[in-house]
């Protein structure tokens, strides 16, 4: 019996509140990836250095973004879960970066209330503490640290705003429908 594939049969929600789909969970040095058309999770590499993910992250089904692939999502929540898990979200902003394979937006997100309400009050990247936004920008460039041909490919520009991440989000939405 085949099942279902996550990225073309979930729904995306809205850019207000969208699904996302968790290919790699907190705490995990294992980078899996979801294989798109294939329907699957494969493991596409091991972290090459000593970190780890400090949240769940994984991908807006039915979306298109810059780099080809899903819509990026980094997902703030207190226990890890699972690649697979579908978590409905809202944006609380969004990571600038580019890579080898072009725009590569990273939207930073949080559980709907009614999951988990500890990030009720989160309504945007600045509701982080410092050291957190931080943190959040300086993975992105050393997680690659030891991919020596990826590492000087990849630019970390900032923040986006709210609106920013959900303008992003409808644009990948409206690139799926018209891929």
């Amino acid at each position: 019996m085949k099942g279902i594939n996550l990225y073309h049969e979930v729904p995306c929600g809205t850019p207000e509140e969208f699904n996302v789909i968790v290919d790699i969970p907190k705490g995990s040095s294992n980078k899996y990836e979801y294989d798109e058309e294939g329907g699957y999770f494969k493991l596409d590499r091991v972290v090459h250095h000593q970190m780890f993910f400090p949240f769940d992250y994984g991908f807006i089904p039915q979306t298109h973004a810059g780099d080809g692939d899903a819509t990026d999502v980094c997902l703030l929540l207190t226990y890890p879960t699972f690649p697979g898990c579908i978590i409905k979200a809202r944006a609380i902003g969004m990571i600038k970066t580019s890579d080898q394979d072009g725009d590569d937006a990273k939207i930073v997100a949080v559980p709907v209330s009614k999951l988990d309400p500890r990030f009720e009050e989160l309504t945007s990247i600045k509701d982080l503490p410092k050291h957190s936004q931080e943190e959040l920008l300086i993975f992105f460039k050393e997680i690659k640290k030891l991919e020596k041909a990826k590492y000087d490919k990849v630019m970390i520009n900032g923040f986006g705003s709210v609106e920013e991440a959900k303008e992003e989000i409808g644009k990948s939405m409206e690139a799926y429908k018209s891929k």
